[in-house]
């Protein structure tokens, strides 16, 4: 969240992030509750402090009156505080749906037509014959079936199926090993339900409760991304600011309802409501903070450069980064089949928009006041690159040549769909 001492000296800066960011801001109910919240604060204390001094009195002069009068104003004191407190718990409220600002090299635009691609790597394939779709190939080598999991599942869900989960596992081994052995990274398994503070905590809740499956009748919900179990790890902690950065890494499944996605990618291994990813998040100090935050980038980028897949580093715009980001890049990775990138990965830095909301703090220097830390996370990357991997690595007999990174965890297997 924003700190509202923030919101009280420069409103115009937090409305017009806002407005840029296409979202609601209420700044002026915000500006009025806390109004409201510091009178009745005043009033309250004002109230506290005539009864300290007629129980004084009274305990001089034993005078009733003196303690009528004191009792009087200590139910008014109580009142008023009564209030101040039911106006805070509106305030701290209205605060959680205030959106992040946004870094200044961020670019200003409204929607998708508006991002930056900042670089390239590698080139479009040349496969010289008609590229297929991954969900075609996918289909016609029985190692995605669509049909069946909308029999057992309803539509949006996929089975991957012998080789199709081999190569799912091979994945996610081959990203964690990278991550943990080259890059640094602590991996953790994280439980794949969470509780509502949780989910304040990243900022899911209160805007995106639509896109999430809760548990019926329990404060439980199945998580979006392990961002959110990794993130707060450390909640309501404060962190040895040597140890920072602190680096986690997690393969975990992840499930959204995609209730603001209606129409978009419904057919393929795309927008599915169970999938599944390997999450990179960091949390550092404010100094380090976008410096950490173009590194986890970068290992991101490993892992695609490894695969030998051609993508795009996206700078997105104001109008396309999303309610908690203070600056994002997407990696969109070309799919041959489908003729069009695919967004594989979303990395983001949140300035210290999260940590106020699950209370991760450090302290600078023995004896200094513990400061906000910043929190940084990203896909490093989710298994949706399957579908530009088979229609980048398909033959023109149907068959999937398997990566050279891929071929220690795919058990020597050369080809997808010769067996």
């Amino acid at each position: 969240m924003l700190p509202l001492e923030l919101i009280r000296r420069d409103p115009d800066r937090v409305r017009r992030a806002a407005q840029l960011k296409g979202e609601p801001a209420p700044v002026d109910e915000i500006l009025e509750l806390d109004r409201r919240w510091r009178e009745h604060q005043t009033i309250a204390e004002s109230a506290r402090a005539q009864q300290n001094q007629l129980s004084k009195r009274y305990s001089t002069t034993r005078n009733p009156a003196d303690l009528a009068n004191a009792k009087h104003v200590g139910e008014e004191s109580k009142t008023a505080m009564a209030e101040a407190e039911a106006v805070k718990r509106q305030l701290d409220d209205l605060l959680l749906r205030v959106p992040n600002l946004f870094d200044e090299t961020v670019p200003v635009g409204e929607s998708e037509a508006d991002n930056v691609v900042v670089r390239e790597w590698g080139s479009k394939p040349d496969l010289g014959f008609p590229p297929r779709t991954h969900y075609d190939l996918g289909e016609s080598l029985g190692i995605m079936d669509f049909e069946r999991a909308a029999r057992v599942s309803g539509s949006r869900f996929a089975f991957l199926v012998g080789d199709g989960a081999r190569l799912e596992r091979a994945l996610a081994q081959f990203m964690l090993d990278v991550h943990t052995r080259e890059h640094g990274y602590k991996e953790v398994m994280p439980p794949a339900l969470v509780n509502s503070a949780s989910l304040v905590g990243t900022a899911n809740l209160p805007k995106f409760g639509g896109d999430l499956y809760k548990v019926e009748g329990q404060d439980l919900w199945l998580i979006p991304t392990a961002e959110v179990p990794l993130t707060n790890f450390h909640r309501e902690e404060i962190l040895d600011v040597e140890a920072l950065p602190l680096k986690y890494v997690a393969y975990s499944h992840c499930f959204r309802s995609e209730a603001g996605a209606a129409g978009k990618d419904t057919r393929g291994f795309i927008r599915l409501h169970h999938f599944s990813k390997v999450e990179l998040v960091k949390i550092t100090t404010a100094e380090q903070s976008m410096e950490e935050f173009e590194m986890l980038l970068a290992d991101a980028e490993t892992i695609l450069q490894r695969l030998g897949l051609h993508y795009q580093v996206m700078l997105m715009c104001t109008g396309d980064m999303g309610f908690a980001q203070y600056k994002k890049f997407d990696l969109n990775v070309w799919c041959p089949g489908l003729d069009r990138y695919l967004e594989i990965s979303s990395c983001s830095v949140f300035n210290d928009f999260q940590a106020m909301r699950a209370n991760i703090r450090y302290r600078p220097s023995r004896g200094a006041p513990p400061r906000f830390a910043h929190t940084i996370n990203g896909s490093g990357v989710a298994m949706r690159v399957i579908d530009p991997l088979l229609e980048t690595y398909q033959r023109a007999d149907g068959l999937i040549a398997v990566p050279e990174a891929l071929k220690p965890y795919m058990g020597g297997i050369e080809l997808i769909g010769a067996r």
